[in-house]
């Protein structure tokens, strides 16, 4: 997989701009605040319909614009697609893949796999679940169609409860329908959980590996998947639970609240791990993503890394670029230092200033 280009029209702060990427590596550099997150974020609207940040479309169209647009194309499997994303303030975003339009998002899934390592990444481990189940998600919905859908439906079946949990507190009467929305929400719910068991299972062969390599044979990593309810239980604990859903407004069981656990031997490196070891199991973490995703659809992904390598030691920076040799990359940064003196081969640099991009010469 090769991402060729992107053109960005009234996108963040550029006018608009066309950069023809390297099928190797890729660096943009210059100052803060001048627009290289912004090209990243519109390789990963691209790629999944939302911005990595979680911005609203509204957000990404420049300031005194109505409507922007990102135009990308892709190689896969020898033949090129063009995904065109028109983004507008007060509707919905029209997206089309070699100039047919899609009706529903989940078609452009697939065709633009991105592995985005942001400093943000380097805190998944001592952050909330929340955030590691975000990664669950994002990971899941690039590579199962199914698991997509099982979750969107999830996602709506949960807020549809949630509300009537509310209106039963002045409405007693709609009690009954109650065991509708519990009926759907058990079904995705359960799928969910299965599925998301035996992602954690496949990546903790690869993870293993990779964590033990950067701790220099030091460490062993291992994941455990943290159900908030176990598949079979989750139509008990439902019916358990229900009275205290009623008196809060809102679901307390289901996979909605699982978590992710990251041990090394007896240690559980989210509330015990020193810094050090977070970041390993981060950069751990992000390097399997690249090997499931290669081991899912025999395609290589793009790899995005935005300002990461100045969060690194030298030893986890050196592990990083010695370990993205074989895929295409685009690195944002401040300087080129660090590449000098790592002695890192770069095939395409672009300068960023105030919402141009200027290619260089190599270094």
């Amino acid at each position: 997989m090769i991402l060729k280009s992107v053109a960005l029209s009234h996108f963040r702060n550029y006018d608009d701009l066309y950069i023809e990427f390297d099928r190797g590596t890729n660096i943009l550099y210059g100052d803060n605040a001048q627009g290289k997150t912004n090209v990243l974020e519109s390789i990963y609207v691209s790629g999944t319909t939302k911005s990595h940040k979680g911005s609203k479309d509204r957000e990404l169209i420049q300031f005194g614009q109505d409507e922007a647009h990102i135009r990308t194309v892709v190689e896969k499997s020898g033949l090129d697609y063009q995904i065109d994303m028109h983004l507008k303030k007060n509707k919905s975003k029209g997206i089309a893949i070699n100039r047919m339009p899609i009706k529903k998002a989940s078609e452009l899934f697939g065709i633009l796999n991105i592995v985005f390592f942001s400093p943000e990444d380097l805190n998944i481990i001592k952050n909330g679940p929340s955030e590691r189940r975000r990664f669950l998600d994002v990971e899941l919905c690039q590579l199962d169609k199914i698991y997509l859908y099982n979750l969107t439906k999830y996602n709506k079946v949960l807020n549809q409860r949630n509300r009537l949990l509310k209106d039963i507190h002045f409405r007693p009467e709609l009690m009954d329908t109650l065991a509708v929305w519990d009926m759907q929400l058990i079904e995705y719910g359960k799928k969910i959980i299965n599925t998301r068991k035996k992602f954690v299972e496949e990546l903790n062969g690869i993870v293993y590996e990779i964590h033990k390599n950067i701790s220099g044979n030091k460490e062993e990593l291992v994941l455990k998947y943290e159900p908030d309810v176990l598949e079979e239980n989750m139509e008990v604990e439902l019916e358990r639970c229900k009275e205290k859903d009623l008196k809060f407004g809102q679901t307390s069981v289901g996979p909605h609240r699982d978590d992710l656990c990251f041990m090394i031997k007896d240690i559980d490196v989210r509330k015990f791990g020193s810094q050090g070891q977070q970041r390993s199991c981060a950069l751990s973490l992000k390097l399997s993503e690249i090997e499931l995703v290669k081991k899912s659809i025999k395609e290589t992904p793009i790899l995005i890394l935005d300002d990461v390598l100045s969060e690194l030691d030298s030893n986890r920076q050196n592990f990083l670029l010695n370990s993205i040799h074989d895929i295409q990359t685009v690195i944002t940064c401040t300087g080129l230092d660090e590449f000098v003196r790592n002695r890192f081969e770069i095939n395409k640099i672009f300068k960023v200033v105030n919402g141009t991009v200027e290619a260089q010469n190599s270094l």
